[in-house]
């Protein structure tokens, strides 16, 4: 039985069981065990091209809810929406294959009672995409003034009404479980910038604290829904290499599916952020995907793309974009200056969106400039689709081996205010 189900695992058809299935299977013998772990090593990621220049690479990643292209920025979804993005426009315009929602937001609206009647965030917000939650642990250490960090949890007070709540490793695992997401993550600490050593230091070694606890609780809860779900650990440290460099190594000795790398993108200097991925991306394993989390400018994530990371998010395309900011490949447009209020041509005749060659410069100006929510659907759908035409572009140029060179030239352009 085990060879029939091994012969199963075609890669190439993005197949993943869930280990529920060899579970009852097997009746909860090792066979199971062994086999569950094959699955999670064997499935989850493929490296399919790397650059002979630069440290960027192609890959697959896999979910039941679809194979997922790497390098990929995933949108922002933080309370189960994209804020002013439908759906279906995510999926026609943007073509986004995965995105984002937020643990400490849907914990506390609409709940996780409500999710967990609906089935999971899938069916409630109905995306038959990929979903990644994050931890809740950034959003708890922006509540600096009404939240307490120990060794057992986190202890805050909700934005929405005060109320008092406590996260702790499993508990944020559990929230996760009812969400449902494909790719969840391990509750840390994102320390401040600036902080010094002993803090900094402090912080590391409670995040590494939470994650055997977090382990622990994934290793011996099932999902809930009809899919899998994978769980990240988180690299922190600060910008002190190394403190980064002690982290990886804990979390590569984990041995989980994926792994992120938080704590940069948080006011520290571009240099510096990504000096830190270069520490890091020397110890993680090469051969499981690497997120950089809440990362960043379209010069950003060219880089880190340059040095090894696969997946990306951020609230940029869409926050800069209802403030009136359009990302194209020619450079930067601040829409709300005059110099566009008599322009009539397209927002950009090269952009990825039906929306970006239909309505004219001025004709969102105007919008924006007035308030209406129009002119915010337009620019953030506008800035999403630039996004993942950019990492689906830098994809064709690692597979024809001219990442670096095309690299280059981008960032001068993209650095650009037109």
């Amino acid at each position: 039985m085990v060879v029939i189900l091994l012969s199963l695992l075609n890669p190439a058809k993005g197949i993943i069981y869930n280990t529920l299935f060899f579970r009852l299977i097997f009746k909860d013998s090792i066979y199971a065990l062994h086999l569950c772990n094959y699955i999670n090593e064997y499935q989850v990621f493929e490296i399919q091209k790397k650059d002979p220049s630069s440290g960027a690479r192609t890959g697959i990643l896999r979910t039941d809810h679809g194979k997922i292209n790497t390098p990929v920025f995933m949108p922002v979804g933080t309370a189960g929406t994209v804020k002013g993005v439908m759906q279906r426009d995510l999926k026609e315009q943007v073509k986004a294959s995965i995105i984002l929602g937020n643990t400490y937001h849907l914990y506390l609206r609409p709940g996780t009672d409500i999710l967990g009647e609906a089935g999971g965030l899938h069916k409630f917000m109905n995306w038959d995409g990929a979903l990644l939650t994050d931890s809740g642990g950034y959003q708890v250490f922006s509540l600096s003034d009404n939240r307490k960090l120990t060794e057992e949890g986190a202890l805050f007070r909700s934005h929405i009404d005060g109320s008092p709540h406590t996260f702790t490793p499993e508990s944020v695992v559990d929230i996760q479980r009812i969400i449902g997401a494909d790719i969840i993550m391990a509750f840390d600490e994102c320390a401040p910038y600036p902080c010094d050593y002993d803090y900094a230091r402090r912080s590391m070694i409670l995040t590494h604290g939470w994650l055997e606890r977090a382990v622990q609780r994934f290793n011996t809860t099932d999902e809930l829904y009809s899919h899998r779900q994978v769980l990240f650990p988180i690299v922190q440290g600060s910008i002190y290499a190394d403190l980064r460099k002690q982290s990886a190594e804990y979390i590569a000795e984990a041995g989980m599916q994926g792994n992120a790398i938080g704590g940069l993108s948080v006011g520290e200097p571009p240099d510096l952020m990504y000096e830190m991925v270069e520490v890091v991306n020397a110890i993680l394993p090469e051969e499981k995907p690497r997120y950089l989390m809440g990362v960043g400018t379209p010069v950003n994530i060219l880089e880190a793309i340059d040095r090894g990371i696969d997946m990306f998010d951020c609230v940029m395309p869409t926050r800069n974009g209802r403030n009136g900011m359009l990302f194209t490949r020619e450079g930067i447009i601040n829409i709300k200056n005059s110099k566009w209020a008599n322009d009539y041509s397209v927002i950009d005749e090269n952009g990825p969106s039906d929306v970006s060659r239909y309505y004219s410069k001025a004709y969102l100006r105007h919008l924006i400039s007035s308030g209406e929510m129009l002119g915010a659907q337009i620019a953030s759908i506008h800035n999403l689709a630039f996004y993942l035409w950019l990492v689906d572009e830098a994809r064709l140029r690692i597979e024809k081996g001219e990442y670096r060179n095309w690299k280059n030239r981008m960032i001068v352009a993209l650095a650009q205010r037109i």
